[in-house]
């Protein structure tokens, strides 16, 4: 059994007026524990090659990374290791943040455990940074980094086995020819998929479960409906022809044989998931009788075919990045507003975006959910990716981390970023002074902060402090921007996402 995201219940009571947290809400509070981490790099030589590295076992770290030789390689239906690099994961108990430290959700996270990075399988030439042999290579335009989530608040509803489930997904850049990412990460056994579907949901504003049936169609692995997936594996559907709009709505409908005891998912969804039990239906115009539940399993990533010219974002952090305070089902992260400006605008339209944020998560250190720990898989090894935005440090801030202790992990994300020809930008981070547990933390906020912008380590910074502070001492964020249901002083609403996404200069990527 993987232990890379393992979320333990003792680490998910953390709080300041949260009576639980786990990944699924987003959450700045309990420290992940102390798996290994990776800085080496893996290559599939069949297909994409992977700049991420394998994560070590036993909470050590790994320098040189794997090498997969082929890509996704399937026999009977079944994936072996082709083109997954590097499958180790660390150990480590997950820990539970500062004293009174709130995770900056309901459902926050905390982990255990290294980071393994999977290798993309051939097809078009892609490599990873953007690389291709041709005209035109595999880019990202979604994703949902995986890992476990043991809050008893965000286990699925129905049991998955011999059930079918329906996902629903907003991607950036759109494009002809598709590929899913299906993950069994952390599982503790074999995922077996029945069949899966794509196929448009073109419900507005608020995303359902219904399809557009005309544009239904079947994925195939390794050129079978059926798949197997090994615990510890993620695979990629074969290339489909696939008239994928940009900020378009995918639904992901598989039909699930045997299933893993311990799941992978991303509980952070902010989309409403669909779940039949029985059934092997998976092109049903609509699943509004299925049982719900706001959360992703299995699903990790989406690559469209693009240009040679086209090149990717990777936004890496915590709630506010995963999107706590935000609409369920109305994508309008603050990812999302920049995914629509980019696509708006003539100079970035062949510039995806891709979120990897996970409630309750760190900067810096070695469990399994920290940046550092997560940076070569889920930011380096995307296909085509060109940008990253790291937006992360303030879980690190309440539980007693010191100025010095984050600008050392930016640094090493720096460091990784540039040795992959990746810009790398810096946000600040957001102001905190309405939560009363935060609060004590602002001067180390402010320290971290004036590092960020005048170090001229960062290739350039996004300065979401200055979008969202009030005159208050320490600053509070702005009441305009921080209503929602839940309002904490910590999280914004969907006011406070769209002024973040909307302050970004987009000329950070025309460079």
């Amino acid at each position: 059994m993987s232990t890379r995201y393992t979320f333990l219940a003792a680490a998910l009571a953390v709080g300041l007026g949260c009576s639980s947290s786990g990944p699924g809400g987003t959450s700045t509070g309990g420290a992940p524990g102390s798996g290994g981490s990776a800085t080496g790099g893996s290559s599939a030589t069949g297909g994409s090659s992977a700049t991420g590295g394998s994560s070590a076992t036993g909470g050590t770290s790994a320098t040189g990374g794997s090498t997969a030789t082929g890509g996704t390689t399937a026999t009977g239906g079944v994936i072996g290791t082709g083109g997954q690099a590097g499958a180790g994961h660390g150990g480590g108990a997950t820990g539970s943040g500062g004293a009174g430290g709130h995770p900056i959700s309901t459902g926050g996270s905390s982990g255990g455990g290294g980071h393994a990075m999977a290798g993309s399988p051939g097809s078009g030439g892609s490599g990873n940074n953007g690389g291709s042999t041709g005209t035109q290579h595999w880019v990202g335009t979604w994703t949902a980094s995986p890992y476990v989530d043991t809050n008893t608040s965000n286990v699925p509803p129905i049991s998955l086995s011999n059930s079918v489930i329906r996902q629903v997904t907003h991607v950036s850049m759109g494009g002809s020819q598709i590929r899913v990412q299906i993950s069994n990460l952390d599982g503790n056994g074999s995922l077996s998929i029945k069949s899966a579907h794509i196929a448009l949901c073109k419900a507005t504003p608020l995303v359902d479960s219904t399809i557009d049936t005309s544009t239904d169609k079947a994925l195939m692995f390794s050129g079978m409906e059926t798949v197997t997936i090994a615990s510890g594996k993620e695979v990629w559907s074969d290339p489909i022809d696939f008239a994928l709009p940009a900020l378009g709505n995918v639904t992901i409908t598989m039909a699930l044989g045997s299933v893993p005891s311990t799941l992978t998912q991303h509980s952070g969804s902010r989309t409403t998931s669909y779940f039949q039990s029985n059934s092997t239906t998976v092109n049903a115009a609509s699943m509004t009788s299925a049982s719900k539940a706001a959360l992703w399993f299995f699903i990790s990533g989406i690559d469209v075919m693009a240009d040679a010219s086209a090149r990717g974002i990777v936004a890496i952090g915590d709630s506010i990045t995963d999107g706590r305070g935000t609409d369920t089902d109305g994508n309008d992260r603050w990812t999302d507003i920049l995914a629509a400006r980019l696509q708006m605008n003539a100079a970035t339209m062949n510039v995806s975006m891709m979120n990897q944020g996970i409630g309750a998560t760190n900067l810096s250190g070695s469990s399994a959910t920290t940046a550092q720990s997560r940076f070569n898989r889920d930011v380096l090894g995307q296909d085509g990716v060109k940008y990253a935005i790291v937006f992360d440090g303030v879980n690190d801030l309440s539980g007693g981390a010191s100025a010095s202790t984050l600008e050392s992990a930016y640094q090493d994300l720096i460091t990784r970023a540039h040795a992959k020809g990746v810009l790398i930008y810096g946000a600040t981070i957001t102001p905190f002074g309405g939560d009363s547990t935060y609060a004590p933390y602002d001067s180390v906020r402010q320290q971290v902060n004036t590092w960020i912008k005048t170090s001229g380590k960062f290739d350039g910074v996004i300065d979401f402090d200055a979008v969202l502070k009030d005159t208050s001492n320490p600053p509070k964020i702005q009441e305009q921007y921080a209503t929602w249901s839940q309002e904490d002083g910590l999280h914004p609403g969907p006011a406070g996402y769209k002024a973040m996404g909307n302050a970004i200069d987009l000329t950070l990527f025309s460079k």
